[in-house]
């Protein structure tokens, strides 16, 4: 289809950056390794909404559902996947992409599971809408340039695209069609940082937003709707807009890449990713440090510092963006769960956090965000040092959690969630590698 939205710019499915994305996308072989490693990925999404609602946030995010005027109908798909997506971004236990600084699976994978909720999805097509989705919205991720995710959260930013994209799949929209999703979508993303001052429950809105922002810009697209084809690129786009260090060449680049999805990461423990080079570091000298504590020192790469330089956390939510509190707890505890934020775990942290320090420091600094390592230093009280360093985080793919230990996180954010059988739960997501059904998504049972 060709179609003169302005002067000069023809075909513009193709020729946008948002339209050659599309072609990217939908010209990427799909085998069946990948479709096994997309229903992984989804489990942990899926595990982490119903987790999520086993908390503050999760609680209020579910008195406001029920409060919602009553209608004689399910719920639309956008609204629920919504919910879904604010629930899976507030334990922090959510996938991560490196490269793009994107959780993909909180903005992607609700927006997928609500849609097939309401209309019957084949396992292959709602798995190859994951893959789909995981890849635009990391695409767009790592061209926004370090300098954005200073001030804007990228998976808010970002997300729109990844949950338009899987809906676009889902739908059956042409090219043209799926590029005025993303469009419309990318014209609505937003998501600041200033959050983290108060720690407020705004990221999880950030999540909910863009699950329901892509989400709907589909849906509209299908009717012929149309969007902006130049969203990224234009001259009042959000590359100048939001990005002042962008690099638009990265959307397209190594496009014969393994899928994006392949290339997350899993988190093992309950706090920003940032701060998991850490930990397991810590982890590793506990178990062979003999003697007291004076100091620690963390060297790590400067964005762990934007966002996680926090030396007195004073509820849940800032000890899981606090790197003094996560070294701290573990190095005195026996597991970095989620009893490890807690006011109890606060308090028996707190005098060994207020003496760790922080540092940007090479070769972590120059290697993030391709990898994300740290190294932990202890001061004993005798005046030994003893160190342990970590290029990548436990979870990244250079250090990947087994299936088995996917399956084990997934039973253990399960049964916090309160579903009754995970097992049965767990068997049937990893059945749509087999082109299973989906489990229905129910934010009450």
């Amino acid at each position: 289809m060709t179609q003169n939205y302005k002067a000069g710019i023809t075909s513009p499915a193709f020729s946008s950056l948002t339209g050659q994305l599309v072609h990217l996308i939908r010209q990427k072989p799909v085998s069946q390794s990948d479709l096994e490693a997309a229903a992984l990925f989804t489990l942990d999404a899926m595990a982490n909404s119903l987790a999520g609602r086993r908390s503050e946030p999760g609680r209020i995010l579910l008195d406001w559902w029920q409060a919602r005027p009553s209608t004689n109908g399910p719920a639309e798909p956008s609204a629920l996947g919504f919910l879904a997506g604010a629930l899976c971004h507030i334990l922090e236990t959510d996938d991560l992409h490196r490269a793009s600084v994107v959780h993909p699976g909180c903005v992607v994978v609700p927006a997928v599971w609500a849609y097939a909720t309401r209309q019957p999805v084949s396992g292959r097509d709602f798995l190859t809408a994951i893959l789909h989705g995981f890849e635009a919205t990391t695409r767009i991720g790592m061209a926004v340039g370090p300098a954005h995710y200073r001030i804007w959260h990228n998976t808010a930013t970002c997300g729109p695209y990844g949950s338009a994209m899987a809906m676009a799949q889902l739908l059956g929209l042409d090219d043209m069609q799926a590029m005025n999703a993303l469009g419309n979508a990318g014209s609505q993303s937003s998501g600041l940082w200033q959050f983290l001052e108060t720690g407020a429950m705004t990221k999880h809105l950030h999540a909910g937003h863009a699950v329901e922002a892509g989400m709907r810009a589909a849906e509209l697209a299908a009717f012929g709707f149309t969007g902006p084809p130049q969203i990224l690129e234009g001259e009042k786009g959000f590359f100048r807009a939001a990005c002042p260090d962008a690099n638009p060449d990265a959307v397209l680049a190594d496009r014969h890449a393994p899928w994006q999805l392949t290339l997350s990461s899993i988190k093992p423990w309950p706090s920003c990713r940032h701060t998991h080079p850490a930990i397991d570091a810590a982890m590793e000298l506990r178990r062979h440090v003999k003697g007291d504590i004076a100091t620690a020192h963390v060297e790590t790469y400067q964005a762990a510092l934007d966002v996680c330089d926090r030396p007195h956390a004073t509820s849940e939510y800032e000890a899981k963006f606090s790197l003094q509190h996560t070294v701290a707890a573990s190095l005195l505890r026996d597991h970095v769960d989620f009893a490890a934020f807690g006011d109890a775990a606060r308090r028996q942290c707190a005098d060994l956090a207020a003496r760790i320090t922080l540092e940007a420091a090479d070769p972590w600094k120059s290697a993030y965000p391709n990898h994300w390592g740290a190294r932990v230093t202890l001061t004993l009280t005798n005046g030994e040092t003893v160190s342990a360093a970590r290029t990548d985080a436990k979870g990244d793919p250079e250090a990947p959690l087994s299936r088995d230990e996917m399956v084990a996180k997934a039973q253990m954010l399960l049964t916090h969630g309160g579903v009754s059988d995970p097992d049965a739960f767990i068997a049937a997501v990893l059945a749509l590698a087999q082109d299973g059904p989906a489990p229905e998504l129910s934010v009450n049972g």
